[in-house]
């Protein structure tokens, strides 16, 4: 019998200090596994990936979830997140970056760093992979989050300066957001680089066919804190849950993320199975320009009316909370927003009837990955007590999106998930509601006079530190539960399961994605 993982674990402890909690599963089994066990440094990880491979590795703009996951063995940073911990670690850098004035910050590289191709890491390339990032003709994904950056510059071939505009409390935390990529390679053909990427992680990717698999290698010559403890790694692409279960069970690999809720309990008879409760969530997005949901009171109808006990209770089988702010509750900057939408079906209606509307058509976008698609009924039935005659459009999420892109949305429920980005409050928010698509083309809320105080509270809370932050982010919390352009329904836990007889040290994340940073095969 495989082992179903009890009480406190190793990761809880560490998510504890720093980022989510884990919620472990009850069951039966010994906590005993082979995580004490000598390594094979031959060996071969198989892995099966919930979601297919699409979009660009380039880490300018790589945010699908199979490239980010391939990217956090692929690429480093300065410092990096541990995909686990979601704690900042020197990783390209020699350790982690002071400084005396919080403006000026002198980085040394580590010694002996190399790219893929055998090349020399040089300050040259760092100060090229954040100037392409913070250049806005890129139109990088990332660079708000890089935003508090005024210059970086080379002071030799081995060091960079990198000076901020402000004193900023989340430095290390955000340098991850630039991956250092080789200046020659992609300069030279972004394209190709993109499709073929090249690094300093342990790991070298040897190839990637979408809806089938990727092979990395070991990176025999990687010098930093994480070296590649297998020979190489397959990462087979299943998006079919059974097939995803029965390839875990099945022993052709050795862990599978995103286990189907419905196949928890079978699976911890056997395997190793682990729920973590992360930022991952379900939010529901207004198109805040056209009847019914420019009236702000309409959108809050819609959320009062869900009866999120049976939503979560029966359509996810209780593995979510019910959102009752922006973070969950377990984020370490969670504050409980000054509106909380619990199930009042008589308040949506009032709201309804204030706004001229007490009854009304709406069709409600759904995305048709497999657990949205389970809620998604529930939530219409919810809505249709409360005066919504909602008609269902469940459809793959790129066409779906291309309909909210070309302004064909009322409104749309989606999952999301940018804490694969980060896990400070400023970078989920910004991810929703910074100077992007999301604002201004999709819930078309960018020209509003509660975007402009919104967007002033987070450009002010970039400044601070400590309580006087926290106290600004929690501003933020509740103006945007009080207007809810877009904003959770609720947070989900991710399963993971693996067999822990094969993995040694091998933890789940709570985010999308597997990690194998430390992990190794058991001889």
């Amino acid at each position: 019998m495989r082992h179903l993982k009890l009480g406190v674990s190793r990761r809880a402890l560490g998510l504890a200090a720093g980022a989510f909690a884990t919620i472990s599963v009850l069951g039966f089994g010994s906590a005993a596994t082979a995580q004490d066990a000598a390594i094979d440094p031959d060996a071969t990880i198989q892995a099966a990936i919930a979601y297919g491979l699409s979009g660009t590795f380039d880490p300018l703009n790589a945010s699908g979830a199979v490239t980010l996951a391939a990217n956090w063995h692929i690429f480093e940073g300065l410092v990096d997140l541990d995909p686990v911990t979601r704690e900042p670690y020197a990783a390209l850098a020699a350790e982690m970056p002071s400084s005396e004035d919080g403006l000026s910050y002198e980085i040394t590289l580590r010694d002996g760093a190399v790219f893929h191709d055998g090349s020399k890491v040089t300050a040259d390339d760092v100060v090229f992979s954040f100037e392409r990032v913070l250049d806005p003709d890129s139109q990088s994904l990332f660079r708000s989050f890089v935003s508090f950056i005024d210059t970086v510059e080379a002071v030799d071939e081995d060091t960079v300066r990198i000076t901020t505009k402000f004193p900023f409390s989340l430095f290390n935390e955000r340098l991850g957001s630039v991956k250092i990529v080789p200046r020659a390679l992609a300069e030279d053909n972004a394209e190709s680089f993109g499709q073929q990427p090249v690094g300093t992680g342990p790991y070298k990717l040897i190839s990637a066919v979408p809806e089938a698999e990727i092979l990395f290698e070991r990176f025999n010559d990687y010098t930093g804190p994480r070296p590649a403890q297998a020979k190489d790694m397959v990462w087979n692409l299943i998006s079919d849950p059974t097939a995803r279960v029965n390839a875990l069970t099945s022993g052709t690999v050795m862990a599978i993320e995103d286990v189907p809720y419905i196949d928890a309990d079978a699976v911890a008879a056997t395997e190793t199975l682990e729920s973590a409760q992360s930022f991952g969530l379900l939010f529901a997005m207004f198109n805040t320009e056209a009847e019914p949901f420019d009236d702000v009171r309409v959108r809050q109808a819609f959320l009062y009316a869900l009866d999120m006990d049976k939503i979560i209770g029966t359509g996810m089988l209780g593995n979510a909370e019910a959102a009752t702010s922006f973070l969950p509750s377990t984020h370490p900057n969670y504050h409980e927003a000054s509106t909380v939408y619990s199930h009042n079906p008589e308040r949506a209606r009032e709201l309804l009837a204030e706004a001229g509307v007490p009854e009304l058509d709406i069709t409600l976008m759904s995305t048709d990955h497999g657990w949205v698609r389970d809620v998604a009924p529930m939530i219409q039935e919810s809505l249709d007590e409360v005066g919504f005659n909602v008609t269902l459009d469940i459809g793959q999420s790129g066409g779906q999106y291309g309909k909210v892109d070309a302004g064909e949305m009322q409104v749309m429920i989606a999952p999301g998930d940018p804490s694969v980005f980060g896990n400070d409050p400023d970078i989920l928010m910004q991810w929703w509601y910074g100077d992007n698509i999301w604002p201004t083309t999709r819930y078309r809320w960018a020209g509003s006079d509660e975007y402009a105080q919104l967007t002033t509270i987070l450009g002010e809370a970039l400044e601070l530190e400590g309580n006087a932050q926290q106290e600004k982010w929690n501003e933020a919390f509740d103006l945007l539960s009080e207007n809810v352009p877009l904003y959770p329904l609720f947070h989900r836990q991710l399963p993971t399961a693996w067999n822990a007889d094969e993995l040694v040290g091998f933890q789940p994340v709570p985010t999308t994605g597997l990690s194998f940073l430390d992990v190794g095969v058991a001889e």
